[in-house]
């Protein structure tokens, strides 16, 4: 345990120093080594029997990795929901004028794995009690939220909220916010599966990797193989 509060303020120290950016930024990629392509990308067809979840955990990097790595999973989307304005650009959600989150959107099997499962997961992925805000990403579009579908998935997150709010895992209160869904935009084309296609990004091993790995400890029994 102390080695591991060593090893989280080295890096915090690091961040510090170093001045990396948050979620999303390009700083320590020289652009003209990489063309990165900023169209929005393409959302999956339904498949029969499949269903679709909307949550936002903070930074879509990690909450997409941790999603998409779960049993029953087909795919999970990095994108932005519960704002004003339709098809929004990366940059315009990061002014924090537009009302969206980065958010993720999930296709599963239903009877592979639950509703139910995937809420504990998405707690499980990352802080709740933290508003506006996850670690070094700060703002209103980095907040947490659930976005239901019908009155029984509003009824089942806010029975995950309670569940987590009485489990004795936080200091403080569950702040998700629970919200009809009405949206989803598909972020850009760059920001799709970026956890796995950039390992050697500063912000990822500093701050998305030990959120990653906590959440695959977490859900282990539910992390494909």
């Amino acid at each position: 345990m102390i080695r591991k509060l060593v090893l989280f303020l080295a890096g915090w120290l690091v961040v510090c120093t170093l001045g990396v950016v948050g979620c999303g930024k390009q700083s320590d990629t020289p652009k003209t080594e990489t063309v990165i392509d900023i169209n929005p990308a393409k959302l999956p067809t339904l498949k029969p029997g499949e269903a679709v979840a909307t949550l936002a955990g903070g930074c879509f990097w990690a909450v997409q990795e941790e999603m998409q790595s779960l049993k029953g999973v087909r795919k999970a989307v990095s994108g932005y929901a519960g704002g004003d304005l339709e098809y929004p650009t990366y940059e315009q959600v990061g002014t924090d004028q537009t009302g969206h989150a980065e958010a993720v959107q999930i296709y599963y099997d239903p009877k592979v794995i639950s509703y139910d499962i995937l809420l504990n997961a998405f707690f499980a992925g990352h802080d709740a009690t933290q508003l506006n805000r996850q670690g070094p990403d700060i703002g209103k579009h980095y907040r947490s939220a659930a976005f239901y579908r019908s009155p029984s998935e509003k009824a089942r997150i806010e029975a995950a909220i309670q569940r987590e709010n009485t489990s004795g895992h936080h200091q403080g209160k569950v702040v998700t916010q629970v919200v009809p869904f009405a949206a989803f935009y598909p972020a850009e084309v760059y920001h799709q599966d970026y956890y796995r296609t950039n390992p050697y990004n500063m912000y990822l091993q500093l701050v998305s990797k030990p959120k990653v790995e906590t959440f695959r400890e977490r859900m282990e029994k539910w992390v494909k193989e």
